[in-house]
């Protein structure tokens, strides 16, 4: 029986943000593996005419948006216990659209070889690449996690963030960034989702090093 939510990824993307949620909220669902080719043409345009992934379907609504599927989900399952409290609320949608915002921007951007001029800065959301990493350092050093001092939804996305931004060289390596991704990576949830993709991977070329 299909279960009521399709997920659609690719284990070398950002699908694996959505895997590590789902594998968090525990829920039953589909994995439709979507090569990079296939992601700009139909039938997969109709479910994100963005023409990528991560992308879920769940009783017939499409959700698209990394971030915004973690807020999604954690609403849909609530019994995960992954949605904030009213205490948590505002530093949690505060640091998961930080996140998806300004860290977003300024990481690629800066991984592309364009960094904003001094009198350009005001033209773009996050300013500077030194100024929003130093402001992620402090939120992730405020608390236990991101929204408070227990994990929610909002550390699977900032967590994914940090630990790939460390993991590849697009964010610094600080004690404070390297603490907090350790923390989250050790979740049985965070292994699950890892151990899963990693077997998707395509096989290596022969005589490949």
């Amino acid at each position: 029986m299909a279960a009521d939510l399709v997920f659609y990824t690719n284990p070398m993307s950002r699908g694996r943000i959505i895997r590590w949620m789902l594998e968090e909220v525990g829920c039953d669902y589909d994995t439709q593996i979507v090569d990079y080719a296939s992601m700009k043409a139909d039938p997969y345009l109709s479910i994100n005419p963005m023409g990528k992934v991560p992308a879920i379907v769940h009783k017939g609504h499409v959700v698209t948006e990394c971030a915004a599927i973690c807020a999604y989900l954690a609403e849909a399952f609530p019994d995960a216990g992954l949605a904030p409290t009213e205490d948590e609320r505002a530093d949690y949608y505060r640091w998961l659209f930080f996140a998806a915002g300004p860290v977003e921007q300024a990481v690629t951007n800066k991984a592309a070889g364009f960094e904003p001029s001094a009198e350009r800065e005001r033209m773009f959301g996050y300013g500077n690449f030194d100024r929003t990493i130093d402001v992620l350092e402090r939120a992730v050093q405020a608390q236990s996690y991101i929204a408070g001092e227990r994990f929610t939804a909002a550390d699977v996305y900032v967590g994914s963030q940090v630990a790939w931004g460390i993991q590849f060289g697009t964010v610094p390596r600080r004690d404070a960034f390297v603490a907090y991704a350790e923390k989250l990576t050790a979740r049985d949830a965070a292994r699950r989702a890892a151990a899963k993709d990693d077997a998707l991977m395509p096989a290596p070329e022969p005589g490949a090093a």
